[in-house]
């Protein structure tokens, strides 16, 4: 599947139009690629991987999701020969450049699941951003489940998706 980029300013001129606008600011990011790796009956944590690339420095310090019991940003890496996982406050986003949310390193990981996540669907997730000055924005994202990574298309990997 091919899914658009869209950034979030699109995001607030819908929510515009339709009367939802909220008192926040738009989140200046860019996401692609985005997907959830399926989970099974019994599995009760799976991670969330993307490309974000903001317009200006920005921090990612917080995710949400409703299928999940807790949702956090985390970093895996290896510590001598043994790879750790944990969570982290935030993650530096640099202007103009893409970083990687993906498997074996920074991700969003979905814990205490409320129900399997099936191949084929979707999972609204909340990314939650501050900038240089402090202020908070969100970014909401309809992010589909995948039982692997997606393979990129022409090397531009435009797989984002957003609500």
């Amino acid at each position: 599947m091919n899914f658009p980029r869209i950034t979030s300013s699109l995001l607030v001129a819908a929510a515009l139009a339709s009367g939802l606008a909220q008192a926040q600011t738009a989140a200046p990011v860019t996401v692609d690629g985005a997907w959830v790796r399926a989970s099974v009956q019994g599995q009760k944590a799976t991670g969330a991987f993307m490309r974000l690339t903001a317009s200006e420095a920005t921090r990612l310090v917080g995710a949400a999701s409703p299928a999940a019991g807790v949702t956090e940003v985390h970093e895996m890496k290896m510590e001598g020969d043994v790879m750790k996982m944990r969570a982290v406050t935030g993650l530096d986003l640099p202007a103009g450049q893409a970083v990687e949310l993906k498997p074996g390193g920074y991700h969003v990981m979905l814990m205490d699941l409320k129900a399997p996540l099936a191949k084929g669907s979707t999972v609204p997730v909340t990314l939650t951003f501050k900038n240089a000055q402090g202020a908070e924005s969100k970014l909401e994202l309809q992010v589909p489940v995948q039982a692997q990574m997606p393979a990129m298309q022409g090397g531009h990997g435009s797989h984002g998706m957003h609500k």
